[in-house]
């Protein structure tokens, strides 16, 4: 057999070889947080119970009901003294069970033992199983395991043809279906014949056929398309048997008869019957063509997708007549739809899911006999896509053909490969099969062959014979392939249509009739021989077929011959020809020759030329069609059978010039086409590997052609790469590459002629030089066969089976297992070489041979190289593991497994390539990140085969390279980002931890890990003198840790140098080292192998500088405090305060500034505990990767050893111990449980994903985004090329885009279930509870080493901070136990702690555990109820009273009730009683006045609680709400503290409601009631004197002065000891005030409150505050100048109610103030609305005048509210002082309103009867008040006459004038209005009837007289003023406008005329006194006047 097809079928046959490792699967690469087996870790997690999640949504429906009848009582149903009503609802309610022991005295050690035992009993092992993984890409170690190498398919249709059925059915038809693409012009399958005629009609053909072969049956195919487009058709053709006349005349039959007619026509038939039985008698080997028709493919396939039904049938008809084709268009297959798809592109051709479909097609078109060739067919397709078809004009034949198309099972039974394999052995034979039929791909596809395939296909085209003598019309062509020139040598290989036998040795084509230059369309498909020789040939005999039967003219007569020899010069011939034709048969030994060689003596057709058409087309996996392969291939062969000289082309090659050919053969390789390159790749990787391995000995000579393969290979590997984009992985690696290494390449085995290593390895004959000699010859070659060289006729050699037989012998029964079960394991044989004499070829191993080549090549080649570094690498891997695995070295110490010089190799070349990196990374970034991960890959698996040492080594060596180059970068982040990538890669190795050597103590390195010199080495912030400088080492990145534990020690010196807020530039790659760091742990968490807790805390120990490292982030971590406001404590947002250096919220500074401890309470923590006290300048991290450094600071506390960590506690110092609170802080905040119901409102947007934007953006634009990412996303396909791979073409930016779209998210993911949310929320809830169950481990271990140390004190109040934190936040019951569990071993084991330093958390801890009281929970509760009774008990026993706990939860109380909105009193009542029943219970104090104490104080706290009830009640009226905290605030006018908490609740509520002013009111107040304190307590000149300062911000004030006798002193314990009760606490009032002032616009009330404000800072020369305040001062000022006449402040409304209903609102009067600009229909709806709803809507009335309410005429069951409009009023005298707008609204206590009356009752009348009523109320408080309705304490009405009204009437209109006179910038719309209204004619009627009614008579009573003279002197000054607007307007107007002002003018001067006499007329009486009587002046001119005003 040829070699080559040797190696061919070896290559497709032999087993693979594959590498696993063992643990790879434990590689981080694998990590199942980032996989996603996350599920399967998850299951079986408790429920953890969460009140948030517990609380009902709303109240049920009986509630509302309940609610409805309280909210009617009023409010003093239940007054504040019922003590008795109180202390009887509380004896009677139900205590919490007790908890066991809880009062005995156990010894704190015990306690602690107890609690730390339940704390630790079932915790859930894995910590990341509950925390979602990073967003990251795909992680950059995974490696995806190459495909499995198989034979390629495209998408694949199964077609099955079940009916074909004529109008007549008179003889057989035969049908054959093959694709074709129109716009390739292409078959693209080859034909699948079928039958199906009646077994009758088969009958005809019998003397004919021979028995049919069940292959030949089959009616089902299978189609693969690798390129569906919308030009695909299926075209169908039909044959019959060939008869006289021609194709026209035979159809007709069909066109004419119809089914339905059959008895009218039955004589016709039966004669057209007993012609087709002749026909087929006679002619039966014959056919002729018949009819064709097409399927549009793509039409099919979408139009079956879209319609609804599991099968759909569609009926296509090729237009009938009569107009039908255009009602059927649309299921035709011109269909619609495909013209309108066409546009489409391919997105619509997918094949692989639509809906079965089955077609009935109804007419077909006669073929045309000149017309018959795929030309013609193309131009045909082409046309029925048109909408107006030449063949609609066509008749059609019509017929039922029904098939049925769907997309092919993944495994068909019963069906067999294009060469009639069957696929998967069957059972049973006599089923009819499925056909594969074999795809001729419309443009290249490049897979390489894996199965043996080797088939012919001949496609004879057409012939011309009109230019022959004689006569030759009906012609067929009689094809044969033959072995030989012997007729009888014709090769049964032809394969059989349909039901005919399997193989043939010859075929005819279809005869058109008389026609002498026919066209063809046959197909002839032939099985080729394995070997083929120069004499097979295929023999082409011309026939004249006579179908009239004359006499001694015989059926068939040779008209001619030609003929192709299948071998040219070694070469398979194929290609189009055009062949001349002989005459007559050719002479002896022609078939080596070409026909066209002009042989002598012969005669030809038309002189020789080329008449017959045909094209040979071969599909093979053995002949490669390809001149520089087959020439390759055949050196090669010919070196290894050693047969010279090799005959290649034209060419002689002799021995000693044949290494010259080879080393070009081999260079030449590029040109070849790539297409069959990757065919037959893996066999030429395999021949170049093997010349490396084995060089050829060539005339004696050994001749290395090392270097030669190194480059052939080199250069392919980069065309496949360059060429085959799409291939890719995210590393770059070609996937066919890929596979062959995994799978295919395997160490050639370098003794020839030894079989190859494993079971079933060919032996094959590999002649060498030296082996021809040898003497005696290993037994197994004898299985190789021996060959007579002479003959080259495998047939004639004594061979004893044909080499197909041999081949099918190889294949076996391996012949189609596609299942690729070619994994067998390999068991070495032992090699033969015993036997083996003489010299031996050098033997190499690859691996060295590789290396060294790789090391010493340069120039282009080393380039190419470097671009698939990989490829390289990965073979050199495989090589040294088949290596060591083949010579047993596998457990030989790695030290002693490869030779020195390999390994030097190999550091040169790690050396070289990291030199590359580092020098080309800026330039050739795609390049260099591809060669970057590719030497970490190979580093990796150099790990696995390798010494450690040497490895690590290798790795110092490119860590130091990288090193260097980062000092002298301006912006290092590209190269720290890929040195991160190298990382990463590495420290995915399974055996990572066992690298680092985790169980070795710190020790001088004794293990081969080199010490480490770099420069990096960060000397700890941490160590503080330490005794025990081991632990300091564990803790921190000492030279001892790194050396020790080395590739640890890389990762976590990454993270403190990325982390470092120095560090420049490096902030794109935050995430990226932190995912690193993160994905580590969480791999190490689920690794099966470290799940025992003591390897656990080995793991642990590699991460404890990770500690250290975090702390030091403390400023840059994300605030996730931010978001959260604490409980139970109100918290005012001032958007001024946002400048200010302090924080969000002012709060926080205040309390920042007030509390005993410097540390704020709701600020960052500690973010002043930084030794930089700059603010926090540096960047901050994002939320995700703050989360995800905080989730493994976690599991290194959770997994590291107690007594570790205690240790390293004890060297800490007070600073960084507070520093690691903080983080604990942090933590909780982060890891805090959302809620159910924010999980649902989250829908599909998980919340990993809502990530702040900027730290998105800021990392797309700032870093890490190279090129890998962008082959990444070349792999998915997602963007076509984005210019050069910048930062922007990442996929992190696509990503961010999809963040921005929420609803794409939405729609494409709809509402995750119901399940998922619950899942989701289970997660969380585990997470938050255990992520603070290790949290409270920590503070234990803290609070332990406090007291172990007995110093350091001063963290205790940090570790409170901490906890009174946890509780807080949204908690699980099960975590609230332990929580309470320790904070009371706490207080027991420090009592003074609380009591005397941190009262201020004392405070807290009350706030908490009173919150908790109110769980809906049980067990919270009696954990709450006891903590908070031992903490009063504690707190009696220090000093025998508990006044400060007695306080501190009194207010507690108030501050939960007034803010908090879900607050349960029932359950609340519950835990009062438990308190109460452990008092009873409480043995030990039974004798002291505890027990009445804590009952005191539990009936006060229920007292309170029912109060609050009440104001529960009212929730929905805000100013009933107000009220009533306002009146509890009252309530406590002798308890200061919890005044000033009730004040704040109201401000609280204020802000709420954007009451800014009010607000600000309530603060004012809060501070003069601290001044009020302050003062008594300290005399400093600077603080405000009470009160009294503040009056000139509000007068209301004065109501905080402590002047009442019973005022307690502040100096008794418990009393003012609240955060505010100090000079701190009084500035952060102010300030606050101050902002609310600026928020309400009130900016002169800013400047009041920073006069209180300044002295304090200026005695604290706090000039930085001081700035700022100035810099508000001066903000304030400028915006009053900017809004001057823009200001609004509020409108006021009197609301009276009337009516029983109202309980004590009945008969109140009250001023409300509504915000500026609201109507009066605004109140009046929102009141009536309110009431309505309260009371029904038609219960409650507005009175809609303001006349005095009569309450005998209303009804007593309804309630009436009047709502009047009033404005603020001023006396005269107040006028002065109140200038501006906001004079005019600040400090209003006076209001008026107008009602216009008649004497008789109307409400308005003629002018002389019109009264007016002015009435004025003064209410109890200033406006603005700390509520926004006051009492109206007192009323007066004045009463103004007709002529008064008048008066004001005319002063008002004066006034008006005057205004828009002197209005600057002037107004002329304005100044016209009011003209038009003072002088127009239609309204002169106003101002003149006034004056006529008025002023025409002198009134007879005297007391009118000054009146009458008022308005007279009014109208005076009206018509001046009227005068001087004229002017004005005159000035102001245009030309267009003339013509108006005459008119206003004229009217002007007609008013003055009228009202002359009157306006002159005095009244004498009045001015006798004034004048003397000298002067006798009739009227005054206005000389006089001006005097007589002197």
């Amino acid at each position: 057999m040829d070699p080559h097809v040797r190696d061919c079928i070896r290559s497709y046959t032999e087993d693979w070889a594959i590498v696993i490792r063992k643990y790879h699967k434990l590689g981080t690469g694998f990590n199942p947080n980032t996989l996603d087996k996350q599920k399967e870790r998850q299951k079986g997690l408790p429920k953890q119970v969460f009140e948030s999640d517990e609380a009902p949504d709303g109240n049920s429906y009986q509630d509302e009901q309940d609610d409805l009848k309280r909210r009617s009582m009023s409010i003093d149903d239940t007054p504040r003294g019922s003590w008795a009503c109180s202390i009887f609802d509380l004896k009677n309610s139900l205590p919490d069970a007790l908890l066991p022991n809880l009062l005995d005295r156990t010894p704190n050690e015990e306690i602690d033992r107890q609690n730390d035992e339940q704390r630790k009993s079932n915790r859930y092992k894995e910590l990341f199983a509950l925390h979602p993984s990073p967003d990251e890409e795909e992680p950059i170690e995974r490696l995806s395991v190459p495909d499995v190498p198989k034979e390629h398919f495209g998408q694949r249709l199964l077609v099955k043809c079940l009916s074909l059925k004529f109008e007549i059915e008179i003889e057989p038809i035969f049908a054959s279906l093959a694709l074709y693409d129109v716009k390739e012009k292409k078959k693209i399958s080859e034909n699948f014949y079928f039958d199906l005629n009646s077994e009758q009609m088969k009958g005809l053909l019998r003397p004919h056929i021979p028995p049919a072969a069940i292959t030949t049956l089959a009616r089902s195919a299978i189609f693969s398309i690798t390129y569906p487009s919308q030009d695909v058709f299926l075209v169908i053709k039909l044959e019959k048997v060939l008869q006289q006349g021609d194709i026209g005349e035979c159809a007709e039959p069909y066109m004419i008869f119809k089914e339905a007619d059959a008895s009218k026509n039955k004589e016709k038939l039966e004669k057209l019957k007993s012609q087709a039985d002749q026909f087929c008698q006679r002619l039966g080997k014959y056919r002729m063509p018949f009819a064709w028709t097409a399927i549009h493919l793509m039409n099919i396939v979408s139009s079956a997708g879209s319609l609804e039904r599991d099968s759909t049938e569609v009926e296509i008809s090729t237009g009938e007549r009569k107009g039908s084709w255009s009602e059927r268009r649309n299921s035709s297959i011109v269909g619609r739809r495909s013209l309108e798809r066409t546009t489409s592109g391919d997105d619509a051709c997918n094949l692989t899911s639509f809906r079965p479909a089955t077609l009935t097609v109804t007419n077909f078109f006669k073929q045309e006999g000149d017309r018959l060739s795929d030309e013609d067919l193309y131009k045909f397709l082409a046309d029925m896509r048109r909408p107006s078809s030449v063949l609609r004009r066509l008749r059609p034949i019509t017929a039922q053909l029904k098939i049925d198309i769907s997309p092919a099972p993944e495994n068909p039974h019963y069906c067999l490969t294009p060469e009639l394999l069957q696929v998967k052995l069957y059972p049973d034979s006599r089923v009819r099969p499925t056909r594969e039929i074999l795809e001729f791909p419309a443009k290249d596809v490049y897979v390489p062959n894996t199965t043996y395939r080797n088939l012919l296909y001949i496609y004879p085209q057409s012939l011309n014979f009109a230019n022959r003598q004689g006569s030759a019309r009906n012609i067929t062509v009689k094809v044969q392939f033959m072995y030989g020139e012997d007729p009888s040598n014709a090769m049964p290989v032809i394969f059989g249509k349909s039901s005919c036998s399997e193989f043939s040795k010859e075929a005819y084509t279809a005869v058109v009739y008389h026609n002498r230059s026919p066209d063809f369309h046959e197909e002839i498909k032939v099985k080729l021989p394995a070997t083929l020789t120069d004499h097979h040939h295929l023999l082409f005999t011309f026939y004249h077929v006579s179908c009239q039967q004359k006499q001694n003219t015989p059926l068939e007569t040779p008209v001619g011959y030609t003929w192709i020899p299948m071998l040219q010069n070694g070469r398979l011939k194929t290609g189009q020809f055009c062949l001349p034709v002989s005459l007559e048969k050719p002479p002896q030994a022609y078939s080596v020759l070409s026909p066209e060689v002009p042989l002598p003596g012969m005669k030809w057709v038309d002189n020789h030329k080329g008449v017959f058409n045909v094209e040979v087309i071969a599909v093979s996996s053995i002949h490669t069609q390809d001149p520089y392969l087959d020439k390759f291939f055949a050196l090669v062969n010919a070196l290894d059978e050693h047969m010279f000289p090799v005959r290649i082309g034209d060419m002689r090659i002799m021995e000693n010039n044949l290494e010259n050919e080879l080393k070009s053969s081999i260079s030449a390789l590029n040109s070849s086409q790539l297409e069959p390159v990757v065919r037959f790749l893996h066999l030429l990787l395999d021949k170049l590997i093997l010349l490396v391995v084995r060089p050829p000995i060539i005339a004696g000579q050994i001749v290395n052609l090392g270097q030669a393969s190194f480059e052939a290979m080199a250069s392919i590997i980069n065309r496949l790469h360059k060429n085959l984009e799409g291939n890719h992985d995210q590393h770059g690696r070609n996937s066919l590459l890929a596979s062959y290494i995994y799978y295919v390449f395997r160490l050639p085995n370098t003794y020839p002629n030894s079989p190859s290593p494993g079971p079933g390895g060919l032996g094959g004959s590999v002649h060498y030089a030296t082996m021809a000699r040898s003497a005696v010859r290993p037994a197994s070659l004898n299985l190789s066969r021996s060959r007579s060289l002479s003959n080259s006729n495998p047939d004639i050699s004594g061979t004893p089976t044909s080499p197909d037989d041999e081949v099918r012998s190889i294949i076996g029964s391996k012949a189609m297992d596609r299942s690729c079960n070619r994994m067998s394991s390999h068991t070495e044989t032992s090699s033969f070489l015993q036997t083996l004499t003489g010299r031996l070829p050098t033997k190499k191993l690859f691996h060295e041979e590789l290396a060294l080549q790789w090391v010493v090549c340069s120039g282009s080649v080393r380039e190419s190289a470097l671009q698939q570094a990989w490829f390289f690498f990965e073979l050199m891997v495989k090589s040294m593991v088949h290596h060591l695995y083949f010579n047993d070295k596998l457990d030989a110490p790695r030290k002693s497994r490869f030779p020195e010089r390999f390994m030097d190799d190999i550091a040169a070349l790690v050396s070289t390539i990291a030199s590359d990196v580092v020098s080309r990374f800026q330039k050739d970034t795609e390049m260099v990140e591809r060669l970057n991960t590719s030497l970490a890959f190979f580093l990796n698996d150099l790990l696995s085969v390798m010494d450690r040492g040497f490895v690590f080594n290798l790795i110092k060596s490119y860590y130091k390279q990288v090193s260097a180059k980062l000092y002298s970068l301006p912006n290092p982040s590209v190269l720290v980002s890929l040195r991160l990538d190298f990382l990463r890669i590495i420290c995915s190795h399974e055996h990572y931890v066992t690298l680092n050597l985790p169980c070795s103590l710190l020790t001088p390195p004794a293990s081969p890990s080199p010490s480490v010199s770099s420069a990096t080495s960060q000397s700890s912030g941490f160590s503080t003198n330490v005794q025990d400088q081991k632990t300091a080492n564990m803790f921190e990145l000492s030279l001892p840790f790194r050396q020790q534990h080395y590739l640890a020690g890389l990762v976590l010196t990454e993270l403190a140098v990325i982390l470092d807020p120095d560090a420049e530039g490096l902030f794109g790659l935050h995430k990226k080292v932190i995912n690193m760091v993160h994905n580590l742990l969480s791999s190490h968490d689920s690794d099966p192998r470290y799940s025992d807790p003591q390897i656990k805390a080995r793991v642990a120990m590699l991460y404890l500088p990770l500690i250290g490292i975090i702390m030091e982030t403390v400023p840059q971590l994300y605030d996730f405090t931010e978001t959260h406001n604490q409980r139970g404590r109100p918290i005012y947002m001032a958007p001024d305060d946002y400048e200010s250096e302090n924080g969000s919220m002012i709060s926080q500074t205040v309390a920042m500034a007030i509390a005993g401890t410097s540390v704020p309470q709701l600020t960052r923590p500690g973010s002043f505990l930084l030794t930089s006290t700059s603010g926090r300048q540096h960047t901050t991290f994002s939320a995700e990767s703050s989360r995800s450094l905080l989730i493994c600071l976690l599991w290194v506390l959770k997994n590291a050893d107690e007594t570790v960590l205690q240790k390293w506690f004890t060297d800490l110092s007070v600073l960084q111990l507070n520093r690691l609170l903080d983080l604990l802080y942090l933590c909780v905040s982060c890891f805090e449980y959302k809620g159910k119901k924010v999980f649902e409102r989250m829908n599909s947007l998980t919340f990993k994903k809502s990530k702040d934007m900027r730290a998105k953006l800021e990392e797309a634009i700032l870093g890490s985004i190279g090129a890998r990412q962008e082959m990444v996303r070349r792999s998915r396909g997602q963007l076509e090329r984005s210019p050069s791979g910048s930062a922007f073409g990442s996929q992190e930016n696509l990503r961010w885009r999809k963040d921005m779209t929420h609803w794409r998210q939405n729609t494409e993911k709809l509402d995750k279930s119901r399940a998922e949310i619950e899942h989701e929320a289970l997660i969380d809830g585990n997470l938050a509870t255990e992520a603070n169950l290790i949290i409270l481990d920590t503070l234990e271990v803290v609070v332990q080493t406090v007291s172990v140390t007995e110093s350091k004190e001063s963290i205790l109040g940090g570790v409170l901070k901490v906890l009174l934190h946890s509780m807080a936040c949204n908690q699980s019951a099960v975590y609230l136990q332990h929580c309470f569990a320790t904070q009371r071993a706490l207080v027991s084991k420090f009592p003074e702690l609380l009591f005397e330093e941190e009262t201020e958390q004392c405070a807290d801890l009350c706030l908490r555990l009173l919150r908790h009281c109110s769980s809906s929970i049980s067990t919270i509760r009696s954990h709450a109820s006891a903590s908070l009774y031992l903490l009063m008990r504690q707190n009696f026993e220090i000093g025998n009273n508990f006044a400060r706990v007695k306080m501190q939860v009194t207010m507690s109380l108030s501050s939960l009730v007034g803010t908090s909105q879900n607050f349960n009193e029932e359950f609340l009542r519950r835990s009062l009683k438990t308190i109460l029943t452990y008092a009873e219970e409480d043995l030990e104090l039974r004798e002291t006045t505890f027990p009445d104490q804590v009952q005191d104080l539990v009936f006060n706290l229920h007292m309170i609680l029912s109060d609050t009830v009440k104001m529960k009640e009212h929730q929905e009226d805000p100013e009933m709400l107000i009220d009533l905290m306002y009146r509890i605030a009252k309530g406590y006018q002798t308890s200061p503290d919890l005044r000033l908490t009730w004040l704040q609740n109201m401000a609280g509520k204020h802000s709420e409601r954007s009451n800014h002013a009010e607000a600000a009111q309530c603060l004012v107040h809060s501070a003069a009631l601290v001044a009020e304190y302050l003062s008594m307590l300290e005399d400093r000149k600077y603080l405000p004197v009470g009160c009294v300062t503040f009056q000139n911000i509000s007068s209301n004030v004065l109501e905080e002065s402590a002047v009442s006798d019973d005022v307690v002193s502040p100096d008794e314990e418990g009393i003012c000891s609240g955060k505010y009760f100090t000079e701190s606490g009084l500035v952060g009032l102010l300030e606050q005030a101050a902002a609310s002032f600026s928020m309400a616009g009130m900016y002169e009330a800013v400047n009041e409150v920073y006069k209180v404000l300044i002295p304090i800072h200026e005695a604290n020369r706090d000039a930085k505050k001081l700035s700022t305040i100035h810099g508000k001062l001066q903000e304030a000022f400028s915006k009053i100048v900017h809004q001057d006449g823009k200001r609004m402040f509020g409108t006021y409304f009197r609301v009276g109610f009337y009516g029983t209903k109202f309980g004590d609102l009945d008969e109140q009067e009250f001023v409300y103030k509504e915000p500026a600009i609201t109507k009066l229909a605004e109140i009046s709806h929102r009141l009536e609305g309110f009431y309505g709803e309260r009371f029904g809507e038609d219960v409650v009335e507005v009175i809609k005048d303001s006349n005095p309410v009569d309450k005998c005429k209303l009804d007593p069951n309804k309630a009436y509210i009047q709502i009047t409009y009033v404005e603020p009023y001023f006396d005269t005298y107040e006028m002065k002082d109140r200038i501006t707008y906001f004079d005019k609204n600040y400090n209003l206590r006076r209001f008026m309103y107008c009602t216009p009356f008649t004497l008789d009752g109307r409400a308005h009348g003629e002018l002389h009867e019109q009264f007016k009523r002015k009435t004025i109320l003064t209410t109890s408080h200033a406006f603005p008040y700390i509520k926004t309705r006051v009492n109206v304490t007192h009323k007066e009405e004045i009463i103004l006459t007709p002529i008064e009204v008048a008066i004001e009437d005319m002063q008002k209109k004066t006034q008006e004038l005057a205004f828009a006179t002197h209005q600057d910038p002037a107004d002329p719309k304005m100044l016209q209005m009011v003209l038009q209204g003072s002088v127009g004619t239609t309204v002169n009627q106003g101002p003149l009837e006034v004056a006529q009614v008025f002023l025409s008579e002198i009134p007879s009573d005297p007391k009118l007289f000054r009146h009458h003279n008022k308005l007279r002197l009014c109208f005076k000054d009206f018509t001046k003023r009227c005068e001087d607007a004229l002017r004005k307007n005159k000035s102001l107007i245009g030309q267009d406008q003339k013509e108006y002002q005459r008119e206003l003018e004229r009217n002007y001067h007609r008013l003055k005329e009228a009202l002359q006499p009157l306006i002159n007329r005095k009244i004498p009486q009045l001015y006798k006194a004034v004048l003397p009587v000298t002067c006798h002046r009739d009227s005054f001119s206005r000389m006089s006047l001006r005097k007589m005003d002197l």
